[in-house]
């Protein structure tokens, strides 16, 4: 008789939908949002919905994904797209789960962010506050700390490495600025995208990291010690879907990482303890 087969469960902390107005009407939200139009002005940047998310996942064998909300200046265009990442939450049985998105600029962020979080939200990000133009370090980022202790929600920044190339969307939130956010709200549950810009580069922060776009910022060769650099119980699994395929970055992350245990933690471990689901 043969042993069965026990497939490691996957969930993707790092994945990207809109509605089906903004890939419908992109040249409007080009028109109207600076990031967005730095990010998505050429129409060789994918815009995926939930539908598409849903078919990424069966192809990659991915179980859970994380769908992140958009930086938007506007706070109807927030709302917006809170609203889509919610349904789509609902509808997708578990598979779905959403990091809504806030500008802490406007005045009624907290409500909004009240608002996420009781109807299913688990926590906030991509939170990009130098393209919003609030500082993550003064008072909009402790407003911004409050409500995540109040609402007991994930704070995910974009957040890359000082050097290296350029590309669209690199700017967001600087890394000292992330560190600095990091070291004063120690309590809170914070993940840096992209292996948090190497954050654990001299001394470190008790932060969890993604590994979102890692492909393309590290060559192959670079990326088992990079990886090995990050504490196994802080490092999560994300493609950054759909700039890069969930099943591309599934197959790519087992053949860098080495060590079953720290592969299984990043895959599924550390984002069940994080998440507590």
């Amino acid at each position: 008789m043969r042993a069965a087969i026990i497939r490691t469960v996957i969930i993707d902390f790092h994945t990207h939908i809109f509605p089906p107005d903004v890939r419908d009407r992109r040249e409007d939200y080009i028109a109207r949002d600076p990031t967005f139009a730095e990010m998505y002005g050429t129409p060789r940047a994918t815009i995926a919905t939930a539908e598409d998310l849903i078919a990424s996942m069966v192809d990659a064998n991915v179980d859970i994904s994380v769908t992140l909300g958009f930086a938007w200046r506007d706070q109807d265009d927030i709302v917006r797209h809170n609203d889509y990442l919610l349904e789509a939450a609902a509808r997708a049985n578990g598979h779905i789960l959403p990091f809504t998105t806030i500008n802490m600029a406007d005045a009624r962020a907290e409500s909004e962010i009240a608002r996420c979080a009781a109807a299913g939200a688990l926590g906030l990000g991509e939170l990009r506050p130098e393209n919003q133009g609030w500082d993550l370090n003064r008072y909009a980022g402790d407003r911004l700390a409050v409500a995540a202790r109040e609402h007991n929600l994930v704070l995910l920044f974009h957040v890359t490495e000082e050097d290296g190339r350029q590309y669209p969307g690199k700017q967001g939130c600087a890394l000292a600025s992330f560190r600095e956010f990091a070291r004063k709200h120690a309590d809170l549950k914070i993940v840096g995208a992209h292996l948090g810009g190497g954050a654990y580069r001299n001394g470190g922060t008790t932060v969890f990291v993604d590994t979102a776009a890692v492909p393309f910022l590290y060559p192959p060769v670079e990326q088992p010690a990079v990886y090995d650099a990050v504490p196994e119980e802080r490092l999560l699994f994300g493609s950054d879907y759909p700039l890069i395929s969930q099943s591309r970055s599934v197959s790519e992350f087992r053949a860098a990482v080495t060590g079953a245990e720290r592969v299984h933690r990043a895959l599924a471990g550390n984002a069940r303890s994080l998440l507590q689901v």
